[in-house]
């Protein structure tokens, strides 16, 4: 396993995780939630671990009206505090683009965080859940140079097309299995990356069941949660990282 690095400025004090925040033009209450915490939270850092977005067909698309209004929230946020970004299962063609547009930068996924004397493996979660073998087929076959540069090269209307095709798609199929039933991440895969990144703790998102679990070796698992404030009651559960360690918090109750 190849790890990014990435470092806390000297003097933060607190370092926001969140993922799988699904942004898209039919989920206002969402948007606003998500905007008003980017902009308003007391953090000196934000990192975005994925599923930004619920689809993202290439950096052409940030000229769409509700793509802008995303750009005009992360480049405010960016004059702010410092935001990274690492790809998802959704947005993972965001470019460089993308990311100077918005004041980015890019976490490679994994990355191995330190900050206040701790190690902390950041991902997006996709790799570990190993029992899901469609999607990991899936995942080799839209991550490689060729399909991408294949994929990019279509006008921008039928990317988006096919997007909503596979949207479609991926929802019928989780409809049809109960929620317990979905893949999970695989934890000698994880403790195995955690002992490589030389990491006391990894926090992911991707399974939208957000808890801390505790390993074997007793390191601890922090999955992040997905945010819908479309739903009732709404969720979004995010970790602050703080010398104190990790911490989850409820967006929802705050806003």
């Amino acid at each position: 396993m190849i790890c990014g690095q990435w470092s806390a400025e000297p003097g933060w004090q607190r370092i926001d995780l969140l993922s799988d925040v699904h942004l898209h033009p039919e989920a206002r209450l969402t948007f606003e939630a998500w905007r008003a915490h980017m902009l308003g939270t007391p953090a000196d850092a934000v990192l975005i671990l994925g599923d930004l977005f619920e689809v993202w067909v290439g950096d052409d698309s940030r000229d769409g009206d509700f793509e802008r209004e995303c750009v005009d929230v992360l480049r405010e946020a960016a004059s702010r505090r410092h935001l990274a970004f690492m790809h998802g299962n959704r947005d993972f063609l965001m470019g460089a683009a993308m990311r100077g547009a918005c004041g980015m930068q890019a976490l490679p996924d994994p990355t191995v965080a330190e900050a206040w004397q701790q190690r902390v493996l950041l991902t997006h979660g996709d790799a570990l859940c190993l029992a899901d073998t469609a999607y990991q087929q899936f995942r080799i076959q839209v991550r490689s140079p060729e399909w991408q540069a294949s994929f990019l090269a279509l006008p921008l209307h039928s990317r988006q097309q096919r997007a909503q095709a596979m949207r479609d798609a991926s929802q019928q199929h989780q409809a049809a299995q109960p929620a317990q039933a979905w893949a999970d991440a695989d934890a000698p895969l994880a403790t195995r990356w955690m002992h490589d990144g030389r990491a006391t703790s990894l926090v992911h998102g991707h399974t939208h069941r957000p808890a801390t679990h505790v390993l074997p070796n007793g390191q601890l698992r922090h999955v992040l949660g997905d945010w819908d404030f479309e739903a009732q009651p709404p969720r979004a559960r995010a970790l602050a990282w703080t010398a104190a360690g990790l911490h989850a918090f409820d967006v929802a109750a705050s806003t």
